[in-house]
């Protein structure tokens, strides 16, 4: 999950970019990957076993971080 703070910075790093079409697509992108780890996370399938659901929460995080990153590369 990514906590206010940061939300807030990378937010405002959108807001600021020159590139509007660009920002919109990033910050869609960001919704969606980070709406797919909530939903992992939030409502856990009982019919995963511990070790598959801890490893679809990681590739869901390291997605959204992937994307923060590529952020603060702007």
């Amino acid at each position: 999950m990514i906590d206010t703070g940061e939300m807030d910075r990378v937010i405002t790093k959108l807001e600021t970019l020159d590139d509007e079409e660009l920002a919109v697509q990033l910050l869609k992108e960001l919704n969606d990957r980070t709406r797919a780890l909530s939903d992992l996370v939030m409502n856990r399938d009982e019919s995963l076993e511990h070790e598959v659901w801890k490893q679809k929460c990681d590739e869901a995080k390291e997605k959204v971080d992937e994307l923060l990153e590529k952020i603060d590369r702007l």
